[in-house]
């Protein structure tokens, strides 16, 4: 699950980077346990939860226009583009019509949309990238190549495992959408400034920390903390 060094990308082997891949190194076989618990918990979840998928499915149709799935390429593990499964929750064309990230005021959240957002059920298809490998249960939250070009040589190290569904980012910041609000009323800039500028580096703080802390034990701890914010 880890390439040797010298076939990393070419921007990935720095000595920022080195110091995280060393620590992963020496937990080959917890990163083989992750690989296969993520595989046998996706199957079976996909098979229980296909009836819920379903009903949703039948629900954004109704709502409005547009494909069921939202497809859009993202970033994971050693730089490798992929094309994320979401349930849709923005109306046809959304990324052409505003930034990449969203606000809580956001118009292009369909009704539905913002129903599946509150309980993350929009996440639910991701089960199909962790099943194809491009994704796992917990790991750093797959971002688009236009904010990976922003990453610092340091925060290229999350690129060494695959993005993941949650995180210990993503329940600090589950109202991230509030928190771009609160920056755009104080600073006047862009949501994609503000995300760039104040958000990102943040976040990258804990995703950094997730890589040197890596176990399966802590992947369950963070599974658990994710549906407990999600239910409160």
């Amino acid at each position: 699950m880890l390439k040797n060094w010298d076939s990393l990308p070419k921007k990935m082997q720095q000595e920022e980077v080195k110091k995280y891949y060393t620590e992963l190194s020496k937990k080959r076989g917890a990163l083989g346990a992750k690989r296969f618990l993520d595989v046998v918990l996706a199957a079976c979840m996909t098979v229980l939860l296909s009836p819920v998928m379903l009903i949703l499915a039948v629900c954004i149709k109704l709502d409005s226009k547009g494909p069921v799935f939202y497809r859009q390429e993202r970033i994971t593990q050693y730089g490798k583009t992929y094309r994320i499964f979401k349930f849709r929750t923005m109306v046809t064309d959304a990324d052409k019509k505003g930034p990449l990230v969203t606000t809580g005021q956001d118009s292009r959240i369909t009704k539905m949309g913002s129903k599946l957002r509150k309980c993350r059920l929009d996440e639910l298809p991701q089960l199909f990238n962790v099943l194809t490998g491009d994704m796992s249960f917990v790991g750093t939250r797959p971002e688009v190549k236009k904010y990976v070009d922003c990453y610092t040589p340091e925060m290229m190290a999350t690129l060494l495992l695959p993005a993941g569904i949650t995180s210990r980012t993503s329940i600090v910041y589950k109202d991230e959408d509030e928190i771009l609000d609160k920056y755009s009323r104080s600073t006047g800039k862009t949501t994609d400034e503000i995300y760039v500028e104040y958000i990102l580096p943040e976040k990258m703080k804990y995703n950094l920390k997730y890589l040197k802390s890596f176990g399966v034990l802590e992947d369950f701890k963070v599974m658990i903390d994710t549906v407990l914010a999600v239910i409160k």
